[in-house]
């Protein structure tokens, strides 16, 4: 039996823009959630972060030229306009966020107070709000009243430092990976507040720094260093706990292969006509291959150069080893198993992913696209309404 999407009645405020608060905002949509985006007359900033744009029709004939950056983080929301300087509009704001069960922000530390949206006063009228701050440091400490913007937090929080070939230049992940990472604790953080609002009756500010989050998903590298004592370093493609857990060249392209036990190591020498090798005392333990890793590497970089880069992964695949492929991001979008999962989604004919949970009884919500910029909330009464979720 199919039931309604989780989070379907919660009712969110969505007071962000550019990417990590946003992206709370789009993930509550897609599980049922009704998000009403407040931008500024100007939109939020991604609306220009282009090309690429998509141009879609206005109701008064005319288009809106949008960046596909924009559409990345926003599906699935409703959109209003409002000025904070003019009084109506921010009167109709705070009755909006009095009716809401979350509101999410991602201004500068106590940037809001001076309009009355900061936590200690939106929570007098609404003790029953969740509300989200997303800044690059938190709400305290030296820091606090710094702007940080994903590529200085990835500089500051060591994930650099471990990404890059030896010896080169440190480098950044391919997507702004703190902002992502920060929206999705931004969720698990709404949701547990939500939690124990359903025990206590209130709300509570939920405080999320980019600066945390980069640092808080170093995992074992963080713990290799505060355990082992030493700090990590940049090793390319390879694991700094795992041999061999590398890229690897064949005779027409490079593969990855990870082999993470013992038994994955013996079947990968098999296929790579190596046998012996998972006895030897220098490489039958995961330890000692690490010990040894240079030398091990380069006899099996000697091996898989002799394939070609699809034999070599049918074969691993078939003997039961991890390998594959590295795919384009047009590769890994028409991936065989990403079009099966239905990921790739196209709400009102403008493609998107999906978030991506599944349910076994519950349904997303994924029928509209990220809104045109909305009217504002001071003078077009009709659509704040529709915005606000009253009904007649």
């Amino acid at each position: 039996m199919i039931s309604d999407a989780p989070l379907k009645g919660l009712k969110v405020v969505e007071l962000a823009r550019i990417l990590a608060g946003p992206w709370i905002g789009q993930t509550l949509a897609d599980l049922g959630a009704e998000v009403i985006k407040v931008e500024s007359p100007d939109g939020d900033d991604t609306r220009r972060w282009g090309p690429p744009f998509i141009e879609r029709p206005l109701p008064d004939g005319g288009t809106e030229k949008v960046a596909a950056y924009f559409h990345a983080a926003n599906r699935g929301k409703r959109s209003v306009t409002c000025d904070f300087s003019n009084p109506e509009d921010l009167s109709r704001l705070k009755a909006l966020i009095a009716d809401a069960d979350v509101l999410i922000e991602n201004f500068k530390v106590g940037g809001l107070v001076k309009f009355g949206l900061d936590f200690d006063s939106v929570s007098k009228l609404n003790p029953r709000l969740v509300y989200a701050s997303v800044t690059g440091f938190g709400q305290d400490g030296p820091r606090a009243k710094q702007p940080g913007y994903d590529f200085l937090i990835q500089g500051m929080c060591g994930i650099m430092d471990l990404t890059g070939e030896p010896g080169g230049e440190p480098q950044k992940v391919g997507v702004a990976w703190i902002d992502v990472f920060t929206g999705l604790y931004g969720v698990i953080g709404i949701q547990a507040a939500l939690a124990e609002r359903a025990r206590s009756g209130l709300g509570q500010h939920v405080d999320l720094s980019l600066l945390e989050c980069g640092v808080g998903v170093l995992a074992n590298q963080a713990t290799n260093f505060l355990l082992g004592g030493v700090a990590p370093t940049r090793l390319g493609n390879a694991h700094p706990n795992i041999v061999p857990y590398q890229v690897f060249p064949s005779a027409d392209g490079h593969l990855i292969i990870a082999c993470g036990n013992d038994r994955q190591f013996a079947a990968l020498t098999r296929v790579l006509g190596l046998e012996g090798l998972e006895t030897n005392p220098d490489y039958a333990t995961n330890p000692a291959r690490v010990a040894h890793r240079e030398r091990l590497c380069a006899t099996l970089v000697h091996a898989t150069t002799a394939w070609s880069r699809d034999d070599l992964i049918a074969a691993l695949e078939q003997a039961g080893v991890p390998v594959g492929p590295i795919n384009t991001v047009a590769q890994a979008l028409s991936e065989p198993q990403i079009e099966a999962r239905n990921l790739r989604i196209a709400p009102e004919g403008i493609e998107g992913l999906r978030t991506p949970i599944r349910f076994s009884r519950s349904e997303m919500t994924l029928d509209r696209a990220a809104p045109l910029l909305g009217p504002l909330l001071g003078t077009d009464k009709a659509a704040f309404s529709d915005a606000a979720g009253d009904t007649e």
